[in-house]
């Protein structure tokens, strides 16, 4: 199997549609980690998904969540817009099943944070802003609740050019059409729908903060070794098997 292959992650069908969102202006910040360092962050029957040097990542990723629509609505131009960092790891589980577990989202309003800790996903309430100035995006943000208060950060890219071919590894990065997560002591995986990322070299001038560590990363730090971002795509999210 050559490096295509293993780190290609294939699209897969959501089924019927839950919900919908939009994610945009979106940046994606990765540091390469051993496995061993994100293994017990994951929920049980998943592992650590690795590039084919052997190597797993954890990913930081701001970006403006745009209009969530349930079973088909119209999405909600205010409780279903506002912004989002999330702090997430690579996972596999034994179907072959490639996904994302989260070890936090923060999101700058209470509702949806109330309603998606009810469903069992580890969101945060925090106060967050994003600024552009032409190819210059900025994103703070600061925990309110549940804690650590205060945790947060500032982080600035500078947008570049687009990336007419992504490769394997920013497939790996971004090409994520599922969910790893645990319900009622059971993992699940919920799958989503989107198309292909478009993507675009970027480049990190500020990264000052905490998240990685509040999120069980401690550890996780210095330059990332993938800055990318991307103007967003919209999403559909299926049944969780």
């Amino acid at each position: 199997m050559d490096a295509e292959e293993v780190t290609d992650t294939a699209p897969r069908a959501a089924g019927r549609t839950l919900f919908t969102q939009g994610w945009r202006d979106v940046a994606f910040l990765h540091w390469a980690v051993d496995p061993d360092v994100v293994a017990p962050l994951l929920p049980p029957g998943t592992r650590p998904d690795t590039t084919p040097d052997g190597r797993s990542w954890v990913g930081l990723v701001p970006f403006r969540m745009r209009r969530i629509g349930v079973l088909g609505s119209p999405g909600l131009p205010y409780v279903g817009s506002f912004l989002e960092t999330n702090v997430r790891l690579y996972s596999v589980d034994g179907e072959g099943r490639r996904g994302v577990v989260f070890a936090s989202l923060d999101a700058d309003r209470l509702l949806p944070v109330l309603v998606a800790r009810a469903a069992g996903l580890p969101y945060l309430w925090s106060r967050m802003r994003l600024t552009r100035d032409g190819d210059l995006l900025t994103y703070t943000s600061r925990r309110r609740w549940p804690g650590p208060r205060g945790a947060g950060g500032r982080i600035e890219v500078r947008v570049g050019p687009r990336l007419e071919r992504p490769g394997p590894l920013e497939r790996f990065l971004t090409g994520r059409w599922g969910l790893h997560q645990t319900s009622r002591g059971r993992t699940r995986y919920w799958p989503n729908e989107h198309p292909a990322w478009p993507l675009h070299r970027a480049e990190l001038l500020t990264w000052d903060g905490d998240l990685l560590a509040a999120a069980g990363l401690p550890g996780v730090g210095g330059p990332p070794d993938s800055v990318l971002f991307s103007p967003g795509v919209d999403v559909r999210f299926g049944p969780r098997v």
